[in-house]
């Protein structure tokens, strides 16, 4: 078995809140640059200069999305005339400026500084006082600039960010700005290198882990001395030792014997923390804290992926980088939430597609145990849209990867690398030079790593492309109703070495794809497209792709397991008949179309799309109607029952695909499956009739948070009847309100066609909810939200803020 042994990322350095750097590296610490940005959008001559005139900028929070703002002059994001068209979900990019104004305190004039940004898309062009100090094309790879030569010490700083989103450059929405994270990082001239931290765990065993920590130092010619601490997860020290080093020399490798230790897992994540100080003189002059796990990963075609020395089947899920009703803001809990309701819901690996994600999600995923697929690009040098990447692979590729390589490397959350997915190229012999380039590139840096890229339109002539990379990921041939049949088999059968996963699945093919995992070693898992929907590529959950027809106002993919607000969508509990034992749930077929203005010949060859089935048993109009009712389960037998009367048993194993399916007369009452295993009742799910409207539901996921700035509380709101069932045929206008230490960041509903603003007070539900994401301030405090509807009593949540 092949063995690719583990590294993390600083989490003190990426954590998010300004409490937690304090913690996690004290006066070190990258000191967070988020607050109190201005912001104009379109063309601002001159605005890089100093004494620009900034009365018509706006004040903002980063990280902060434009393209979810409305587009001027109208009441909406969305325009059919939008330069993104169907990729970027109809939204609006074009130019914008952000200025900031800071001032150095006393501890930080005399030292080297720096500005990193987690991620501006795109075209990013930043000045200091009015001096260009550096550019960045990619839109999704964080970097930095040194700011020491123009900085004034003692007076007003300003810094000024243009970016341009311009024409078709995104298969997906990406959203515009600044829509990550910024730090200021303050440090002597002698110091740690930028991600200059690395560790690894080449043997481990029950009794002991050899640690090797790597330090890369930018010297300026002084002697220095490298103290490493690893301490355990319990933050008590275990180990550490002291290197002294010329100055002349700009590496320090260290090894360190951790006894018992704690293996990292998907359900144990236990984390160590790497602490790197350096000395000159005696004086500590930077320190860099590295959260890492100690763990194993490996793959053979017998055994498929082993963590820590145990097959474990990959349940995966890709994964685009916005957040739904934020659009492309990373804001903190918005990534944890997404990692959170995917763990629970049985994924244990993500493909982060088709770009470098957040520092902070890869923490998340540290820090719960899920499993990375850590991509670099969507194209080379062949374009997908006009005005794309292709256009800057060959000045940047080596910049974009090695950055994405070097920040990513020490979280045991990763265990691949992508260097490309679907690159037009992949069959030619140039195709293959580069594919065997960027993979070197990549092990060069990092070689305790499995090197992947995925690949659609399958065939032999892909072979040498295949033959750059580690793993082979397969897109789309899970050998269902459109896959090819079982050409994994077939490439066992030619290529008996090659390890392959499914690096794209189509959802109507769950049961076909995790079966080809299940049944073949040498395919280590599922990836579905997608594990949540997002915005851009506009219905292909329901139209398909490639889209021909005007699609206006359709904004959203929908084709997730969970949508964009984080609810659970059908697909996702027919994986739990997949993946989890004694689930059993219960949908409807809609008797008429959900979205009946399609034309149904050209939504019937949707390849991402999932049945058209709702989970409600509220039909007006169709008493004594005979309706497709469908329970998935992994129960061995489902009953259906409507008010306690069986309508029926009926096998739900393999061989009926864990579904059972019921035509049953419409009544109004409450409708229930029931799963049974070994004769006895082991679950069971409700539909219950929902009657006139009465009231609203507020539901909080979290009813205490931060008084960070940052923290966030989603709130459900719910239309309901007096037994406070949702009525799913609501869809009147709602508004919010609120009280206390606390902002409205956005609204939602799902809703795939909405051309509502997400920014705002207001919402309309869809199928009887909608959505308020709340953000704290500064403050400590109660927060009061008040949701409104005409005809309906309005209804409070209280939040708290520590």
């Amino acid at each position: 078995m092949r063995l690719f042994l583990v590294t993390s990322l600083c989490l003190g350095l990426w954590a998010a809140a300004s409490s937690v750097l304090a913690q996690a590296a004290g006066a070190f610490a990258p000191v967070p640059f988020d607050a109190d940005w201005l912001f104009q959008r379109g063309g601002a001559q001159g605005a890089e200069a100093v004494g620009f005139d900034e009365s018509r900028m706006q004040a903002v929070q980063v990280p902060h999305d434009w393209s979810q703002d409305n587009i001027p002059g109208t009441d909406s994001p969305y325009s059919a005339a939008a330069e993104s068209q169907v990729n970027g979900g109809f939204t609006a990019g074009g130019t914008g400026w952000y200025r900031k104004h800071f001032r150095l305190t006393e501890a930080q004039r005399g030292k080297h500084v720096e500005v990193l940004f987690d991620g501006v898309y795109r075209n990013a062009r930043v000045w200091l006082n009015g001096q260009q100090v550096g550019q960045q094309r990619y839109g999704y790879t964080s970097f930095r600039l040194d700011l020491t030569p123009h900085l004034r010490p003692d007076g007003d700083n300003v810094l000024a960010v243009k970016c341009t989103n311009l024409g078709e450059n995104s298969r997906w929405y990406s959203g515009s700005g600044i829509y990550r994270h910024v730090w200021l990082e303050v440090d002597d001239e002698q110091r740690i290198a930028p991600w200059g931290v690395s560790v690894t765990t080449p043997t481990v065993t029950e009794q002991a882990a050899t640690v090797e920590a790597v330090t890369e130092v930018i010297s300026q010619g002084s002697t220095y001395e490298v103290h490493t601490q690893v301490l355990g997860p319990d933050g008590k020290l275990v180990v550490e030792q002291r290197n002294p080093a010329t100055g002349l020399e700009l590496q320090v490798k260290q090894t360190l014997q951790v006894p018992k230790p704690q293996r990292w897992s998907v359900e144990q994540p236990s984390l160590y923390t790497l602490v790197t100080r350096l000395s000159v003189a005696g004086e500590v002059v930077d320190e860099q804290r590295t959260a890492f796990g100690i763990r194993t990963i490996g793959v053979s075609v017998e055994g498929g992926f082993a963590l820590n020395g145990k097959t474990l089947e990959l349940k995966g899920g890709c994964i685009h980088h916005d957040n739904g009703p934020l659009g492309a803001r990373a804001l903190d809990r918005a990534e944890e939430r997404k990692i959170e309701l995917l763990k629970a819901a049985g994924f244990n690996a993500l493909r982060l597609a088709h770009n470098p994600p957040s520092p902070y999600l890869l923490a998340v995923c540290d820090r719960l145990g899920m499993l990375v697929i850590d991509e670099a690009f969507d194209m080379w040098r062949v374009p997908k849209n006009p005005e794309d990447y292709s256009l800057d692979f060959d000045a940047n590729w080596a910049h974009d990867l090695g950055t994405m390589v070097r920040r990513d490397r020490n979280h045991p959350s990763v265990i691949m690398w992508s260097i490309g997915n679907e690159v037009p190229e992949r069959a030619s012999a140039e195709g293959a030079a580069t594919a065997r380039e960027l993979a070197g590139f990549v092990r060069a840096l990092d070689p305790t790593r499995l090197v992947t890229t995925g690949v659609n339109g399958l065939s032999n002539d892909k072979d040498p492309f295949f033959a750059a990379v580690d793993v082979a990921g397969y897109n789309y041939e899970s050998g269902g109703d459109h896959g090819r049949s079982d050409v994994f088999g077939y490439d066992h059968e030619r290529l008996p070495a090659r390890i392959m996963y499914q690096s794209e699945s189509y959802p109507i093919e769950a049961f076909a794809a995790w079966q080809t995992a299940l049944d073949k070693p040498y395919v280590l898992g599922d990836f579905v497209w997608t594990a949540w929907d997002y915005l851009g590529e506009a219905s292909i959950g329901w139209l398909g792709y490639p889209q021909t027809a005007a699609f206006f106002p359709w904004n959203l993919a929908y084709n997730g397991d969970f949508d964009i607000c984080g609810w659970k969508r059908p697909q996702s509990y027919y994986r739990d008949a997949l993946w989890k034992a004694d689930q059993v749930s219960v949908f409807v077929h809609a008797p008429t179309p959900s979205f009946p203005e399609v034309n149904a010949e050209l939504a019937s060859w949707s390849k991402w799309n999932w049945d058209d089935v709702v989970d409600h048993w509220t039909w007006p109009g169709q008493e004594g109607k005979t309706l497709r009712v469908e329970a998935y389960s992994s129960c061995e037998e489902v009953e259906l029952l409507l008010d306690g009367r069986s309508l029926g048993r009926k096998p739900t194993g393999v061989a009926e695909a864990y579904r059972a399916r019921f035509d049953v007369p419409y009544a109004a009452g409450k409708l229930e499956a029931v799963g049974y295993r070994g004769g006895k009742r082991v679950s069971s799910a409700q539909l219950q009739t929902a009657k006139a409207a009465t009231g609203l539901k507020l539901t909080a996921d979290r009813k205490v948070i931060e008084a960070d700035g940052n923290d966030l509380s989603y709130v459900t709101v719910e239309i309901t009847d007096a037994a406070g069932t949702r009525l799913p045929t609501a869809d009147q206008q709602l508004s919010f309100a609120l009280t206390g230490p606390g902002r409205i960041v956005a609204v939602g509903n799902a809703d795939p066609r909405s051309l509502e603003s997400s920014v705002g007070n207001q919402r309309k539900a869809w199928r009887g909810r909608a959505l308020v994401i709340v953000q704290s301030t500064g403050e400590a405090g109660a927060i009061g939200l008040t949701a409104t509807s005409p005809g309906l009593p309005p209804a409070t949540l209280q939040l708290t803020t520590k």
